[in-house]
């Protein structure tokens, strides 16, 4: 008697809205006003200030004209203080 192929059963999303994991990979960001334009895709950006990663669906905070991310406003007005921005008090 001969065997039956074994069935093969596909590994992609059970439905069409679901997501396929992708790995996290740097992106490249041009920071605007107000906005960024994805250059690179990507699922994170790196703080200036504490080399902490930020998922592109969590980023907040950025200089245009630095063109740099921060994670949270704490590390922006640590970075705006070491170049000598913030007004004396």
């Amino acid at each position: 008697m001969a065997k039956r192929p074994r069935r093969r059963y596909l590994s992609g999303p059970m439905n069409q809205h679901e997501r396929i994991p992708r790995p996290a990979a740097l992106a490249e960001i041009r920071y605007l006003d107000g906005d960024f334009r994805v250059l690179k895709p990507g699922t994170y950006v790196r703080c200036a200030v504490t080399e902490q990663p930020i998922p592109l669906d969590e980023l907040r905070y950025w200089s245009a004209e630095r063109q740099e991310a921060y994670s949270s406003p704490e590390a922006a007005l640590k970075r705006l203080g070491e170049l000598g921005l913030l007004p004396k008090v």
